[in-house]
């Protein structure tokens, strides 16, 4: 969905490209077309406590930003076209993994890095950004935890689960809510049916997009422990 049918995206093509050799402005003539950039949302939930930098082409997305476990940057207005995406330990070159993905003009996507350190990932996610109907808002569920198994999303009194049967890497469509000034979001077992984790005090605004997604690990205790996060898909956010 192009970003003019949702606002609070549109101005995020405020932000500065991610991209290097801009031309000048005298360089401009009659034969000039517009730079053509997408949205991208770069969210870190590999379960690390190592502080990570992430590249897009050659520029440090994160900027002088430490990179920590659960952070999210975005939405930035990078180049589209075929991009080369690397996440790297802090102040150091050598990627730990690259991935390359053609960037739809005008669209958005998430980057999230994922996995423990010694097996990183990037994945790299479609954003539906169609505005909801009125008193409506839609929420899209990942399953980010290596070890969390398979995971389901339910808002708390809902008879039928938002997002089932999720393993580790899947996720759901943008799924519409009624939006609401408060509400849990239980995060469970697909098997079993028992709540894992969840988020509380939850407010779902209309014509809001969100995305609810389960990281760390259940086998840890620090703060990279199993736990869930949840962001809206709008400027600054």
């Amino acid at each position: 969905m192009r970003f003019s049918k949702y606002k609070a995206i549109t101005a995020a093509l405020t932000f500065s490209v991610l991209s290097l050799g801009l031309f000048s402005c005298s360089k401009l003539d009659r034969d000039y077309e517009p730079i053509q950039v997408s949205g991208l949302n770069i969210i870190q939930a590999s379960p690390t406590t190592e502080l990570l930098d992430v590249y897009v082409d050659n520029t440090r997305a994160n900027g002088n930003t430490d990179f920590e476990f659960g952070n999210k940057i975005g939405y930035l207005s990078a180049f589209s076209g075929n991009r080369v995406f690397n996440v790297t330990k802090k102040n150091n070159l050598t990627s730990l993994k690259s991935l390359q993905h053609n960037l739809t003009p005008n669209l958005g996507y998430s980057l999230f890095v994922i996995n423990k350190l010694e097996n990183i990932e990037l994945l790299m996610l479609d954003d539906n950004l169609e505005k909801p109907a009125a008193g409506k808002a839609k929420i899209r569920f990942v399953n980010l935890s290596p070890d969390g198994g398979s995971l389901s999303l339910n808002v708390n009194g809902a008879t039928t689960d938002l997002a089932t049967n999720k393993a580790f890497k899947e996720f759901s469509a943008f799924e519409v809510v009624d939006a609401t000034e408060s509400t849990t979001l239980n995060i469970k077992n697909a098997t079993s049916g028992a709540v894992e984790t969840t988020i509380t005090a939850v407010k779902l605004e209309e014509g809001k997009i969100y995305t609810v997604y389960a990281k760390g690990l259940k086998a840890n205790t620090d703060d990279t422990r199993f736990s869930a996060k949840m962001f809206v898909h709008s400027n600054g956010n």
